[in-house]
């Protein structure tokens, strides 16, 4: 089954968010860093959160990362919205990736990643940031 939640951009205090979610939300906490995944060229990026992804027992995902330094950063932007499903979800989570890129901005191509899944980056024709990711999927 796919799941929408909201994904959430930090510079350099992912770690430190994403724990206080954890202290109010409770649940489980999962944490990679640009370091694990050798996702940057830039070695004093090494301890930031690459991904960070907090499940709780009422049913609530919250993402979250640190917006590497190539990249601008302006809190209120913050904010993205994550499609994700297992590799049965391909062909949907797919065409939801074409459709919300159509009109607007591909920023990261539907493709395979670092970390084994497919996974793209868009803006749609409103400015939304979407990420969308498709686990143990070849890229379509």
């Amino acid at each position: 089954m796919a799941i929408l939640n909201p994904y959430l951009s930090f510079r350099d205090n992912a770690r430190a968010a994403i724990d206080f979610y954890q202290t109010i939300f409770g649940g489980e906490l999962t944490i990679s860093t640009f370091e694990e995944f050798h996702a940057s060229e830039d070695p004093s990026e090494g301890f930031k959160i690459m991904h960070a992804q907090l499940t709780t027992p009422s049913g609530f995902t919250l993402m979250a990362a640190d917006t590497p330094n190539r990249m601008g950063y302006n809190p209120g932007d913050n904010i993205s919205v994550s499609l994700s499903g297992p590799a049965d979800d391909l062909e949907e989570l797919s065409g939801y990736y074409a459709k919300l890129s159509e009109g607007g901005t591909i920023t990261m191509p539907l493709n395979t990643a670092p970390w084994g899944d497919t996974f793209g980056m868009c803006v749609d024709p409103f400015g939304v940031a979407w990420l969308v990711n498709v686990a143990g999927a070849p890229a379509a």
